[in-house]
Parts: structure tokens; C-alpha cells; sequence
């Protein structure tokens, strides 16, 4: 198979678009850079001061072979995911999944966020494996690589069928997303909710709306996530916020704001992340830094390494998600400080979901009269 190059072009993001860049995944072997050797003409977009277009998303019909994706990490509090994408339209500059592109032989910038795939055979998979006479009911979590609710799902509502699946089943899962189009499902959300079955979490790492168009460009503004959080408490489904990731210089600040924005929005439970720069990750992200605030890139990131032991990345378990040493532990305090203070994290909202519930569904679409254990 002829190896794949691609280009650094775009070194200024399009509009709507997080990444500046388009470097090669850590898997090619050759790698081409565009380089100005004086004899091209430049853009007539460039010369007339113009915005260049905007780049286009293409989507990808994908058949795929398994649904439920399984890990055994100790600081991740789920072992079942489902991913209904691969890729994501949402363009954060700083998503740790954008590596993963690279095993598509695309690239994790630009790439990541134009080439997607749509997984339309979900719910028929999902609906197999969890009829298998083997299968073990835990918490399925959806969004733990890409955005299960990113402005593709509009089209192809492969989300909604994995969930009617579960409903159906009277699976519980665990949904984490950026996106208000969650309070699409909320006829299928509050009746589980009601048993037990769901939770919610809005990732939310600032208020400043100029600040989220920049490292979220395709997201819904902070003021909408805040909305959809209210929308979904007032529906009787548990919400809470991930304020994630926590940039230094950037977002760390905003901890106390975020918090108190969404507890008044009806948020009981909340988490944070401190960014993760894994793989093609870092310089992606340096090269949005130097774009968007020059004059902190150099702060940040001695910042970054500052709490990932000396690195730009710390990928050991139980250190990757808070970081180490003397500001990360800062950092922690400032945030349960804050929860203890509004109540975060207390209560029947934060109590496990019931796995006792589900019926495995049948083949034909019917489901089980009578859970194995009643019969």
C-alpha cells in the first residue's frame, strides 16, 4: 500500500476550524512541508488581505465490526465506551483524541476535524453484542474519545439510536458532551433518568466567549452549554460539569466562575481535567498558541511542564488526568475548595447507576420477557 503524505498547509486556521496546521501522524514515513521558494506567486486572497475560504468536512460511511470499545485504566471511572465517530467536527485545539486519526493514515489536525467517519450500523451492533449470553451489564460511557452529539449527528442521529438501544435494554450510560443538541434526546434521557440509567456532563472550561471560539470553534458558546445544562436539570436528568481541560494562563483561572455558573444552572456534580498535550498533540498545540497569544506561549507551556514533571506530556496513570507536583496540588485544592463551598459532589445525583435493570434484547428485536436471573 503506497504510503500517504500530506502537507502543512493552513499555517493561519480557517474560520471555524481549531488546528493552523496539517502535520503527518506519527506513523508516515514521509513527511512534506510547504516551503516558499520565491518563484510561486502567493494567494490572491493573501495579497488582497482576504480570509482564505473556509475548508469543508467530509464524512465517511463507516460499517464497523464492534461497538463497545473496553479499557482497563485505573484512573478512567468507566470500562465500556462507545464512539459514534471517528474524528470531530468540534475542532478543539486540544482534544487528546486527535492522535488517534493517525491510525487512519490522516493526519491529527486539519484532518481530524474534516475527514470524518460516521459508524451508521451502531445500534444494530450494539444491539448484537449486548444480546451475547456472555455479556456483563456496566455503565456504558459515550463521549470518551470524540463528541457523540457534534453538529454531524444532526444528519445521521447515530447517537440517538444507541440510545433508544439502551433505553430499550434498560442499560445505564454515562454521556459527556460539549454540545446543547443533547436536549434533542431529552424524550429519551428523562424516562431513564427516572430509573436510574443516566447521567450527564457538559465539558466546560471557560465563560470568555472569545477565548471558546478560539479552542473550540465548531462548539456551542459557554452561555448555550449553560442553557442545555438547565434544560436537562429541569428534565429530571442528573447533570454535572467537567470543567476540562484546565490550560494554564488560559483557563485555570476560571475555575470558581465555571463552577458557580453551572451549579446556578443546576449542576451537582463536577470534575476537571488538566490538558493532556499526547503525541502530535503538543505541537499542534504550540503552533495554536503562537497564532492566537504569542506573548503567553512561552508561560503556558513552561507551565505545562512545570506540572508534567519536566515533560509536555505526562502519560503515566494516575498523574495524566491532575498532573504533579507543587501547582497541581494547588491547583486540586482551589477546585474542592470551591465544590466543598456550593455542594458539588454530595447527595442521592451522585449515587451509581443501576445495572440491575437490563433485559438482554433478542436478536429479532424483541427483548427478554424476564431478566436471566428471574427466570
Amino acid at each position: 500500500m503506497p504510503l500517504k503524505t500530506l502537507n502543512r498547509d493552513h499555517a493561519t486556521p480557517r474560520k471555524g476550524r481549531g488546528a493552523g496546521i496539517n502535520p503527518e501522524g506519527r506513523f508516515e514515513q514521509i513527511a512534506r512541508e510547504a516551503f516558499d521558494d520565491g518563484w510561486g506567486q502567493p494567494p490572491v486572497a493573501e495579497t488582497a488581505g482576504l480570509s482564505l475560504p473556509a475548508l469543508e468536512t467530509h464524512v465517511t460511511v463507516e460499517y464497523a465490526k464492534s461497538i463497545i470499545s473496553r479499557n482497563d485504566s485505573p484512573d478512567i471511572p468507566f470500562t465500556q465506551s462507545i464512539n459514534p465517530y471517528r474524528g470531530c467536527e468540534h475542532g478543539c485545539i486540544y482534544c487528546y483524541s486527535r492522535p488517534s486519526h493517525a491510525y487512519l493514515n490522516l493526519s491529527p489536525g486539519v484532518d481530524f476535524e474534516t475527514r470524518l467517519f460516521a459508524k451508521v450500523n451502531a445500534a444494530e451492533l450494539l444491539r448484537r453484542e449486548l444480546a451475547r449470553p456472555g455479556y456483563q451489564c456496566e455503565v456504558i460511557s459515550l463521549g470518551a474519545n470524540t463528541d457523540p452529539y457534534q453538529p454531524l449527528e444532526r444528519e445521521y442521529k447515530i447517537t440517538r439510536g444507541i440510545l433508544e438501544v439502551l433505553a430499550a435494554c434498560g442499560h445505564p450510560v454515562g454521556i459527556v458532551t460539549k454540545s446543547a443538541m443533547i436536549e434533542r434526546d431529552i424524550d429519551i434521557l428523562a424516562p431513564m433518568a427516572r430509573k436510574n440509567l443516566v447521567s450527564v456532563f457538559i465539558s466546560l472550561n471557560n465563560l470568555d466567549h472569545d477565548l471558546a471560539r478560539r479552542l473550540e470553534p465548531r462548539c456551542p458558546a459557554p452561555a448555550r452549554r449553560l442553557e442545555a445544562m438547565r434544560r436537562l436539570s429541569a428534565a429530571g436528568i442528573p447533570v454535572g460539569v467537567l470543567v476540562a481541560p484546565v490550560i494554564p494562563f488560559l483557563t485555570d483561572h476560571q475555575i470558581a466562575p465555571v463552577l458557580e455558573a453551572a451549579y446556578r444552572a443546576g449542576a451537582r456534580s463536577a470534575g476537571y481535567v488538566l490538558m493532556r498535550l499526547p503525541w502530535e498533540v503538543k505541537d499542534l498545540f504550540r503552533n495554536w498558541l503562537e497564532t492566537h497569544y504569542p506573548l503567553k506561549a512561552r508561560h503556558v507551556m513552561s507551565r505545562v511542564r512545570e506540572m508534567r514533571g519536566g515533560r509536555d506530556n505526562d502519560p503515566d496513570f494516575g498523574s495524566r488526568m491532575r498532573g504533579s507536583g507543587e501547582f497541581a496540588e494547588l491547583l486540586c485544592r482551589r477546585f474542592e475548595i470551591v465544590c466543598e463551598r456550593l455542594g458539588y459532589n454530595s447527595g442521592q445525583r451522585n449515587r451509581s447507576l443501576d445495572t440491575t435493570r437490563f433485559r438482554r434484547p433478542l436478536l429479532d428485536g424483541q427483548l427478554a420477557l424476564f431478566n436471566e436471573g428471574d427466570a
